[in-house]
């Protein structure tokens, strides 16, 4: 395999796919984007390190890959190949799989191929054979999902504007059974909520669900190693199902859903040609009735219909829904700042400080923030809508507000100093605007780097400006020299009398020695 190693998150899926005892390694290995090869590998490891699924609690990332890539001698050995035409037919009988056939072989030839190797010699003889698969569709195994080609029109009654629907469709493999509805747009949330709604409609969760590649489901399409969302994922996990999306320009992967769309077209789109729809709700209203038609019209050559049918194979043989749906989430990766607080949606939510300057991955749903840091969650709040706003937990910041990646704010202020009297007061009305000094850490190194983008000289007249006109910000001191403000006359001070209480924190304060937790 190579050099570079699967994140925390692929590990975790492959033992639970494994584990799980429903899918094949190249089946595994197409549902998290690695190669099959590397997918044998990670589960040898996995077997020899004695890890499992679900792994035990508090391992992290780093634990888990020195258990699995313990340092090893290189061998040299010459090791001897089993008959793979024998081996290939005996693949064939049902329940045999790769590890059995590779146990039996090492038990007649104990110097014989590991494990990882086994499973690759294997495939590449058998790309010498001309084989064409044949699907058989397992009852309750898959639910193949696209969008059809044709769309539906949706006039705004307000403005008459006219929007194309776009129409979701899902077709389960054994019994035909469909689901259809439309939406808006075919991005990443309407795919997801149209996933949870089909699932809903079906009472169940089938082993796989196949869709086509698309870019909200699938962010690198790949014949071999496709890379799926993020979020996609996630919803995989919460229905206790997997993704095996189909293979670019193989139309037969996916043959179950072009036959549903074709199907869906010509006996419910064709008959809506002439009607008129003012909202989204009264298309799929229109859009069920025209589906329970569907589902309950007598097949040509077949006994029943695909309700009969689904009742039969499929609905006994779905996984039970979970007790609660997917809560839409999107994934992003963000930069810890040095003042230990991560950017989501203009406003700042705080990790532990040790975190600091640290890449780490973002889960954002309607009513909560996850942050991860190699696998492990290290922080969550209540999402809030406040832009330019902080969120702090007292236990992330570092004891006695010491310095963070090696930022304080006497340190802060000593630069300043250096520039100008009105930059060192703008600097300490700044920090002097939050709970905890750190939280403006980022506006005042804004300020300096505005000195060196414009020069020292420009900055402190700009500062003067900013005091004068009481908007003290880094939002005004750039504006204040992208429009030249600086270089032109001041207007009078502003006649209203300074606050004068015991509040009022002056210069000393931020000194290191006086810092203390709120």
């Amino acid at each position: 395999m190579s050099n570079h190693r699967l994140s925390m998150r692929k590990i975790v899926e492959i033992l639970r796919l494994h584990h799980a005892g429903l899918y094949s390694r190249r089946a595994i290995a197409r549902m998290i984007g690695a190669s099959p090869t590397t997918v044998s590998d990670y589960l040898a490891r996995a077997k020899l390190a004695g890890l499992s699924f679900p792994l035990p609690a508090g391992l992290d990332e780093a634990t888990v890959n020195g258990l699995l890539f313990p340092p090893t001698a290189p061998s040299k050995v010459r090791r001897t190949e089993p008959d793979w035409p024998t081996l290939h037919q005996e693949l064939r009988r049902k329940g045999v799989t790769l590890e059995l056939l590779w146990q039996e072989y090492k038990a007649e030839t104990p110097d014989g191929l590991q494990y990882s190797a086994f499973c690759d010699h294997y495939r590449r003889w058998r790309k010498t054979l001309a084989v064409t698969l044949r699907q058989h569709h397992t009852p309750g195994e898959k639910l193949f999902v696209d969008y059809a080609g044709q769309t539906v029109d949706v006039i705004d009654p307000h403005t008459g504007e006219i929007h194309a629907a776009q129409i979701f469709v899902a077709v389960l493999g054994a019994s035909n059974y469909t689901y259809l509805e439309a939406t808006f747009t075919q991005q990443l949330e309407d795919w997801i909520g149209s996933h949870v709604r089909a699932f809903d409609y079906l009472g169940g969760v089938t082993a796989l669900v196949v869709p086509d590649n698309l870019k909200s489901g699938v962010r690198h399409p790949s014949r071999y190693e496709p890379d799926l969302n993020p979020t996609y994922q996630d919803l995989a996990q919460h229905y206790g199902c997997a993704v095996l999306p189909a293979r670019p320009y193989k139309p037969r992967d996916k043959a179950k859903v072009e036959v549903g769309v074709q199907v869906v077209e010509r006996w419910v789109l064709a008959r809506l040609r002439h009607q008129r729809f003012f909202s989204l709700q009264e298309l799929n209203l229109v859009l069920r009735q025209c589906l329970e038609h569907l589902n309950t019209r007598p097949f040509k050559k077949l006994d029943g219909c695909r309700r009969d049918w689904f009742e039969r194979l499929d609905r006994p043989a779905l996984q039970p829904l979970p007790a609660q749906p997917y809560q839409f989430a999107q994934w992003s990766l963000a930069r810890v700042g040095l003042d230990y607080h991560v950017e989501v949606e203009r406003h700042f939510y705080s990790v532990p400080y040790r975190h600091a300057r640290q890449q780490v991955q973002v889960r954002l749903t309607e009513s909560c923030v996850e942050l991860f840091h190699l696998g492990q969650r290290i922080a969550s709040h209540v999402r809030s809508r406040t832009p330019h706003r902080h969120t702090t937990v007292d236990a992330h910041m570092p004891l006695q507000h010491q310095a963070v990646a090696g930022w304080t704010a006497e340190r802060l202020l000593a630069k300043a100093r250096q520039i100008g009297p009105k930059t060192e007061t703008v600097l300490e009305r700044l920090l002097r605007q939050r709970a905890h000094p750190q939280q403006a850490y980022r506006s005042c190194l804004g300020v300096l780097r505005l000195g060196e983008r414009y020069g020292n000289a420009r900055l402190e007249a700009a500062c003067l400006r900013a005091l004068r006109l009481q908007t003290v910000s880094w939002k005004s001191l750039s504006s204040i020299l992208k429009h030249n403000l600086d270089q032109q006359t001041l207007p009078a001070p502003l006649q209203a009398p300074a606050s004068q209480h015991d509040n009022v924190r002056g210069a000393d304060y931020f000194r290191p020695t006086q810092l203390t937790l709120h």
